[in-house]
């Protein structure tokens, strides 16, 4: 055995004089101090004095000792591989040595540390670690078994694919038995921490517990009802994460279970409340959902609801008292970063609207700067997720709770009413029409309640009914609320202008151009606004006027509004710098503006468009600065790059030909190429979108880069990423389309992936649409090449275009189709009455397509004669039948 290490003295104090200095509040000290510790980390031995000053020097103070440690911990972090063999031999002996530290501070400490050099790898390389902290927990000595047992559930959760894998020669077969045991010790600390690491190794569906997995349910039944709030939360916890993962265990005591739940979620544990609750929501998720819970809804649902109150320390922490603020500047903490949601182009559909694939708009997020979940948020998505099972079955227990809520004196009561009524819009919808009438009235009035938080409640749940609303005479429903929400967006306290914007917003989307005849009115709201908004809802309310101009489209287009809307923005455009991050929701709103006043925006393009191609210069020069010299330069943000090139898009898609001479004067399609090839999947999805909108608005400056573009265009049809092969996809068929037979050179680069994505099977309905689009237009324009593979994708081709709403992108793919069909008939055989549906989904097609469409069918049924076609025709639905018949004469 070597001879102990002993520090020196001098070190010593210099070290200790170090980490009293680091505890003092003054920033110039704390910097000069980082600096010396750097200047401390050459030196190898220095990692001994810090875990001599943590285990050994007791004279200091805790908080000295725990200190030293945490600095070793970042060490450890950064330089371990560095670490000489004697240091790291030293610092781990010590840890085992000191993990039943006297002091709670020194042991959590340790413990952090331990799980650190753990989590650096170092699980195999100290092969000692596991069997003798398990053996560490039979200690006699509770603080040794407490420690033990906490660095074991750190590294539980830390390691967990580690140590369910073979490198380590599976210890948890003998750790899980061993932590069954300790559900049962005396202490209530040990109790938690053996439910706590067991629990880490139930969603992966370790193999070690589910040995054992019904010792482990009998041992947390016997632990239900544990006077320690912690152990009952991580009983709760594991019954959660079982219910997903091994339902079937759970099944045979569901009902007990389940009583048993509806008590934790009255837990007077905030804590175990919550952890309780979840346990609806993901019961909601399971298909026995309906059948285990449906006697017990009498007793759940008033337990959601009354779990929907705000708590006494929700209101403080809200402000809820404070109800003029409108004044008082936001904390920038407050606000959150936003996502741009890039441009992804999407088909329109029977009906009217496009369908969002990913609508979260609407979540229950009345009140988010609160601690983000809580029992009031979780209680609330449990009944609108219960709500969308149950659908007319939970009115019956929620409506008469409902009356007395609705209309109750107190203000938190009534508040939590509205939120009920909310929360189960979405399934109990067709049961509310009949009170609605009488219902949407009475929230209208609660909008000028005196209480600023029934006021923003009410504006979400409005928002949750305004679909019904806008299917009324707007006379009686969408004016007035129209009306009262738009004084709400005016109000003056900022979380109910929020909650009106938002509301507004998806009011605007229901509503589309109803809203055309009030449009001077709602302006001049929007614009009031911009004058009394503080930061954060600045940012909402540029998201309520690109909203208005996705909605009303081409009628925003009219001097007058174009004069009350335009300058507000300009003037925030200029005032903004390029670094910041207020410009993604502006850029955002500008590039709906943009679209939906197409000539109406010339007069402010120019300088648009130009900034624009800046920012993705800018962007560009920056990450390669990075690349090249990682240590000098910092990554850039990519968002600025993507909301530029979206807003570009935006304007090519609103001016039309009109862009082509911003589009000469700049360089933007070299820039164009760089980003095509960017590693991020959101630039590339953008530059993508940006291309086919270029293609389409002036195709003579995009044909000389055709070459350079086409092979990363192919490169990029890979499903994996959805919105990148998708924009990617769009963009080949818009291509092809102006290039004309000259696309024949390129077919081979991307013709075996769209087949291969068209049959794949669960993708996403806008890829396949455009998928097939594409197919047919590259058919269209080289039909030789393509007509070949006819019968490898006829028919997903036919089932999903029949669904999407007569228009130009339709046309061409039929019309493809059509020439291929006459260039290989023998390709759409098998498969002819999928092409029959496809044409009879048309409600009018042009002419000479109607003509096409004639031919083939009759074609086809002069070849096979009229008895087989009788027999074909026979096995058509009825509505399909009398279609052909009516439009084709067959």
């Amino acid at each position: 055995m070597e001879c102990e290490w002993k520090p020196d003295e001098q070190g010593l104090q210099q070290i200790l004089q170090l980490l009293k200095e680091s505890q003092s509040p003054d920033t110039s000290t704390q910097r000069s101090v980082q600096q010396r510790l750097e200047q401390l980390n050459q030196y190898p031995d220095f990692n001994n004095y810090l875990i001599f000053v943590l285990t050994k020097l007791k004279s200091e103070d805790e908080p000295t000792r725990s200190l030293s440690g945490l600095i070793l911990k970042n060490n450890v972090k950064a330089h371990y591989q560095n670490f000489p063999n004697g240091v790291s031999d030293f610092i781990k002996s010590e840890c085992l040595q000191n993990i039943g530290d006297s002091s709670p501070l020194i042991r959590a400490t340790v413990g952090i540390l331990i799980t650190t050099i753990a989590s650096k790898g170092e699980l195999q390389n100290w092969p000692e670690l596991l069997p003798k902290l398990c053996l560490l927990l039979d200690s006699e000595d509770y603080n040794t078994c407490e420690g033990a047992f906490g660095a074991l559930q750190k590294i539980c959760e830390d390691s967990a694919e580690i140590l369910d894998s073979d490198m380590l020669d599976r210890p948890l077969n003998i750790m899980i038995p061993k932590f069954l045991q300790f559900f049962k010790h005396s202490s209530p600390k040990i109790r938690s921490h053996a439910i706590a690491c067991v629990n880490q190794f139930i969603i992966s569906r370790t193999q070690a517990l589910m040995l054992h997995i019904d010792p482990f349910i009998e041992n947390l039944f016997a632990l239900a009802t544990d006077d320690e709030p912690e152990v009952r939360k991580n009983v709760c916890r594991a019954l959660v994460m079982l219910l997903e993962v091994r339902l079937d265990r759970l099944l045979p005591h569901m009902h007990n279970i389940i009583e048993y739940m509806l008590q934790r979620t009255q837990d007077h544990d905030e804590n175990v409340a919550l952890e309780a609750c979840e346990f609806w929501l993901t019961l909601a998720e399971q298909p026995v959902c309906k059948e285990v819970l449906c006697g017990h809804l009498s007793q759940l649902t008033p337990v959601l609801v009354n779990g929907m109150k705000y708590s006494e320390i929700d209101i403080i922490l809200l402000k809820g008292d404070i109800e003029e603020d409108e004044a008082i500047p936001d904390n920038e903490q407050d606000i959150r970063p936003r996502f741009h949601r890039s441009r992804t182009v999407a088909q329109q559909h029977e009906g009217d609207g496009i369908e969002d694939e990913e609508d979260e708009d609407d979540e229950l997020d009345d009140d988010d700067t609160i601690s983000d979940w809580n029992l009031r948020k979780c209680s609330a998505a449990a009944l609108d997720v219960l709500a969308n099972v149950f659908r007319e079955d939970l009115l019956m227990h929620i409506l008469p709770l409902l009356k007395e809520l609705l209309f109750h004196p107190e203000w938190v009561v009534k508040e939590s009413g509205i939120l009920v009524l909310g929360a189960i819009a979405e399934g109990c919808m067709q049961g509310m029409i009949p009170y609605l009438p009488e219902l949407i009235p009475h929230l209208i009035q609660c909008l000028s309640d005196k209480k600023a938080l029934v006021r923003s409640i009410t504006c979400w749940t409005l928002s949750r009914y305004a679909h019904w609303v806008v299917s009324q005479p707007p006379d009686v429903y969408l004016k007035p609320l129209m009306t009262e929400l738009l004084k709400r967006i005016l109000d003056s306290n900022k979380r109910v202008q929020e909650a009106a914007c938002s509301a507004f917003a998806t009011l605007e989307e229901e509503a589309c151009t109803e809203l055309v005849p009030y449009l001077a009115f709602i302006l001049d709201t929007l614009v009031f606004a911009f004058s009394k908004y503080q930061h954060k809802n600045l940012l909402i309310l540029y998201d309520a006027i690109g909203t208005l101009a996705d909605s009303v489209g081409h009628h925003l287009n009219k001097p007058e509004y174009i004069q009350m809307l335009m300058p507000p923005l300009i003037q925030k455009w200029n005032q903004l710098k390029d670094e910041d991050k207020d410009l993604f929701p502006l850029l955002e709103c500008l590039s709906s503006v943009a679209t939906a006043l197409q000539s109406g925006f010339l007069p402010y393009c120019e300088p648009v468009y130009q900034r624009c191609v800046n920012l993705v210069q800018k962007t560009l020069a920056q990450s390669m600065l990075h690349q090249s010299q990682p240590e000098q330069y910092e990554a850039p943000d990519k968002d600025f790059m993507i909301v530029a090139l979206d807003l570009l898009s935006g304007l090519a898609e609103g001016l039309g030909g009109t862009i082509e001479q911003l589009v000469a004067r700049s360089n933007i399609l070299t820039l164009m190429y760089q980003c095509m090839q960017d590693k991020m999947p959101e630039v590339r999805q953008s530059s993508f979108a940006l291309l086919g909108d270029l293609t389409k608005a002036c195709f003579q400056h995009v044909k000389p880069c055709i070459a350079d573009f086409m092979p990363i265009l192919g490169t990029n049809l890979n499903p994996e990423l959805i919105s990148v092969c998708n924009n990617a996809t769009w963009a080949i068929g818009e291509v092809s389309i102006q290039m004309g037979p000259e696309m024949q050179p390129y077919i081979a680069m991307v013709l075996h992936q769209l087949v291969e994505i068209i049959n794949r099977p669960n993708t996403p309905k806008t890829l396949l649409e455009n998928t097939a689009i594409t197919i047919g237009r590259l058919g269209y324009v080289c039909p030789q090449e393509v007509a070949p593979m006819l019968q490898q994708f006829i028919r997903p081709w036919c089932t999903c275009l029949r669904n999407i709403r007569d228009n130009e992108e339709k046309d061409s793919a039929f019309r493809g189709i059509c020439t291929m069909i006459s260039v290989n008939p023998g390709g759409v055989v098998q498969d002819f009455i999928f092409f029959c549906d496809a044409v009879a989904s048309w409600v009018n097609p042009k002419d000479d397509l109607r003509d096409m469409f004639y031919k083939i069918l009759h074609g086809f049924k002069n070849q096979v004669g009229d008895d087989n076609w009788r027999r074909f025709a026979d096995q058509f639905p009825m509505p399909l039948k009398e279609r052909l018949t009516t439009f084709y004469g067959v």
